[in-house]
């Protein structure tokens, strides 16, 4: 599995600016996912953006200018922008909607992050990232999900407070009533949370209320908030049904909870606490005693070390 973050995709474009010619007098973004490098393009070559359907319209954004039409006349040089491309469809449709400007434009095309194979769908790319592949921008709305697991508290809702956390009339007020966080636009495969499975109906309620589709829910079968502290299993719990079944990933708030499901899986974990990806938890852990950090996680490494440090003492 390759991932990349909104961070990974600011890196590589400000890494790989130079690739870009600096005469395109107008940036235009391939609706939805290519808005997003689109207008980070825009930003760092310091030229106007726009989406296709508003550039067919002669809706230009430029820099403290906010929603002004002007004279697409005034634009020359093109540049047509996606965030990645696999099969090419998304960018030949962009083509297709475009090839009647072909005359008056001169009209070039952009993706951050292609398949190899398909680097000539366009005239500039960035990075070449293999399936299976995911993106911060669109994993909650990723076929593959119901081949996943989901924790509740700090991923579909905000984690409780002390105070809610009672075990009693403030937690289930909280079960049904809390706010949501990322809430997927395809199916979960499983929601593993340690919820208390006495919380069951309260939980299932929020979670249709809130358009949650999933297969199943598994939740911690102990009595009360006291054995489910003692026992302090939430990982362990998670990561037995991940390891059972025939799931791809993990989508966990807690960042120890994380390493630790990878430590136990050998399985992919995405956590929402800064949207990093954890592939190999050992790897991490060596490189925290040889002071040396894996590129991207240090903030990582550096908050499991402080546990440690912390437990030891």
């Amino acid at each position: 599995m390759y991932y990349r973050n909104i961070s990974d995709l600011n890196k590589i474009i400000l890494k790989k600016l130079n690739v870009i010619p600096r005469d395109f007098d107008l940036i235009v973004g391939i609706p939805r996912s290519g808005m997003l490098p689109a207008n980070l393009l825009a930003l760092y070559l310091n030229r106007p953006y726009t989406d296709i359907h508003s550039f067919l319209n002669g809706h230009i954004y430029k820099a403290g200018a906010r929603g002004q039409f002007f004279d697409i006349k005034q634009f020359k040089k093109i540049l047509v922008v996606d965030d990645s491309i696999a099969s090419g469809s998304a960018m030949l449709k962009s083509k297709e909607m475009l090839k009647d400007l072909n005359k008056d434009f001169d009209i070039s095309y952009c993706a951050i992050y292609v398949i190899p194979g398909k680097e000539k769908l366009v005239d500039y790319f960035f990075e070449e990232v293999p399936l299976p592949r995911y993106f911060q921008w669109n994993i909650f709305n990723h076929t593959t999900l119901e081949k996943a697991c989901f924790d509740i508290d700090g991923v579909l809702c905000i984690d409780p407070t002390e105070e809610q956390n009672d075990d009693g009339p403030k937690y289930i007020d909280f079960c049904l009533n809390a706010p949501a966080l990322f809430i997927p636009g395809s199916k979960i495969g499983t929601i593993v949370t340690s919820r208390l499975e006495k919380y069951r109906k309260e939980t299932e309620s929020w979670l249709g209320k809130n358009n949650v589709k999933y297969n199943q829910l598994v939740m911690l079968d102990l009595p009360n908030k006291e054995a489910r502290q003692k026992a302090n299993s939430h990982a362990e719990h998670k990561a037995n049904t991940y390891k059972s079944g025939n799931y791809i990933l993990f989508i966990e708030s807690s960042l120890s909870q994380s390493i630790e499901i990878n430590r136990i899986t050998k399985k992919p974990v995405l956590c929402t606490e800064n949207f990093e990806m954890i592939f190999n938890s050992e790897s991490l852990m060596y490189n925290m005693k040889s002071g040396k950090y894996l590129p991207g996680l240090r903030h990582f490494a550096i908050k499991v070390r402080d546990k440690i440090r912390k437990f030891k003492k």
